[in-house]
């Protein structure tokens, strides 16, 4: 063995000499830190005798590092065990698609060797070289394409082979990837897939814990699955990235990347299907989905628009509708957090608010505990004029709405009832007096236009004093519920008083006197 080793040659003169002194006959050496460890020495050992070695995909990294380190080269003597290990090597990872995995997987155990001398950077080479080309155009036998013809076999084939590999040797391959002009959306679809299978490991037998718990390597693996992300637009899912999103969120990852992944996922919700914003929570109190990281997108998004994006916020508008009517019934979720999210994006990011009603309507109906502040500040969400005439038929007759909300939207209708069939009249007048050509002064005009305006003045402070009755009517019911009185029973009696009152009550108001 000294003959084939420098480094066990050294070691035998300078322990030699050391034993010497002592009046040993006997030296001892000890490779405790032998890349391999027992089983590359025994192969080692078995080599330097002259015995029948195999080499294997599995134990050929492990042996090369060996020979290296015992440094076993060909200028002690020729054919060494360094040169015919690497040569083997070379060989297989060059050859054989399985065998390259089984190569680099060999070298998680001996990474700072193997990285040292460049194995998983040849292995993941080849990988990338491979996964460029078609599967059938190298791998014959080795890879079951089952007679798939050339055109037809998917880009994602070689999806699961590397699903297996550790987070450094699996960026190896992303890497040596895009050096070698593969599409970004199939290197966005990879690290998807990766990403998937190593979180579902992850969360292996933690069903009794949360996700805080996740240890430090964890969160370098997930900062380090966002800087390798290609940059492209459509090179990865919105849904993959508010994944990535909640799991940096969690653990507490680097600010400036979370920031990076709101704001590209804010220029990516004008795309997105409501159901692609569906997040689970894992916590056992926590809400079904996670609102507060689409919050957090949807508020980069109301940030970022342009004067001249009003189409495009239109949309984002009907996608959060969407969303918050597939969340609403979710028993865990606090209105606070569905609150939140009905406010992140301005007024005119909706032109009608039927959608917006049926979720908050949903939540209601979900949730008969919410406090009569919690419900009134859902309802003031909700704005009159954008409501078809339906839903403001709808909240008329909806009791899981404050009393005092649904009253307003009553004396709202009434109003508007007179004052759109007061200008039909006045429209109408006004036409029949231009065809028969009537005319009147300026000064008797403005007269009139000054009475019609102190007569609307008047109709609302009668309404005002209407509306303080109803306040103090409301007021002795509440107190009438707390001594055993039926709420929901005389709920529609009280409406029906209201409505005959407004009806009795003269409505000459025009669309004047709702601006005054």
């Amino acid at each position: 063995m000294v003959a084939r080793s420098k480094y066990l040659n050294r070691m035998i003169i300078q322990n030699s000499s050391h034993e010497v002194q002592k009046n040993n006959s006997v030296s001892t050496i000890e490779l405790d830190n032998l890349p391999g460890g027992a089983m590359a020495f025994e192969l080692v050992m078995k080599f330097c005798y002259g015995w029948k070695v195999d080499l294997t995909a599995k134990n050929v990294a492990p042996l090369y590092c060996a020979a290296h380190f015992l440094e076993m080269t060909d200028d002690l003597k020729q054919g060494n065990l360094t040169s015919k290990a690497e040569a083997f090597m070379s060989f297989v990872i060059s050859s054989s698609w399985n065998d390259t995995f089984k190569v680099l997987k060999s070298c998680e155990s001996i990474s700072r060797c193997a990285n040292r001398l460049h194995i998983p950077k040849c292995c993941s080479e080849a990988i990338a070289l491979k996964a460029c080309m078609n599967p059938e155009a190298f791998c014959n036998n080795d890879y079951n394409v089952d007679n798939v013809k050339l055109e037809v076999v998917a880009d994602n084939w070689w999806f699961a082979d590397v699903s297996v590999l550790r987070i450094d040797h699996f960026i190896e391959v992303i890497e040596s990837g895009k050096r070698r002009g593969m599409r970004s959306e199939v290197i966005g679809s990879c690290i998807a897939h990766w990403t998937m299978r190593w979180f579902s490991s992850a969360m292996n037998g933690l069903e009794n814990s949360t996700l805080q718990h996740l240890n430090k390597l964890r969160s370098v693996t997930v900062e380090s699955l966002i800087r390798i992300l290609p940059f492209e637009e459509n090179s990865v899912t919105s849904s993959f990235l508010l994944h990535i999103l909640k799991l940096g969120s969690v653990m507490k990852i680097d600010s400036e990347l979370l920031t990076i992944l709101e704001n590209r996922l804010a220029t990516m919700l004008e795309k997105c299907d409501a159901s692609d914003l569906l997040v689970k929570n894992y916590g056992e109190d926590d809400s079904v989905y996670d609102v507060a990281i689409v919050t957090r997108v949807v508020k980069s998004y109301a940030a970022h628009i342009s004067d001249n994006s009003q189409s495009n916020l239109l949309v984002v508008g009907r996608l959060v509708d969407d969303y918050l009517m597939l969340v609403a019934r979710d028993q865990n979720l606090r209105a606070d957090c569905f609150q939140v999210l009905v406010e992140a994006l301005p007024q005119n990011a909706r032109v009608c608010f039927d959608n917006l009603y049926r979720a908050i309507d949903m939540y209601l109906k979900a949730h008969p505990e919410l406090t009569e502040v919690e419900r009134t500040c859902l309802g003031s969400s909700l704005k009159y004029h954008k409501l078809s005439q339906a839903a403001r038929e709808h909240i008329m007759r909806n009791d899981r709405l404050p009393l005092k909300y649904t009253t307003s939207f009553i004396l709202l209708e009434q109003v508007m009832t007179r004052a759109r069939a007061e200008f039909g009249m006045s429209n109408g007048q006004t036409k029949s007096r231009v065809v028969m050509g009537e005319s009147r002064g300026g000064s008797s005009w403005m007269m009139s236009s000054q009475k019609e305006i102190s007569m609307m003045k008047r109709e609302v402070e009668t309404m005002k004093g209407q509306l303080n009755d109803i306040q103090m009517c409301k007021t002795k019911l509440e107190g009438q519920v707390k001594k055993g009185f039926n709420y929901k029973k005389n709920f529609a009696s009280v409406r029906k008083i209201v409505c005959l009152g407004f009806n009795s009550a003269k409505m000459n108001i025009g669309f004047a006197s709702l601006s005054t």
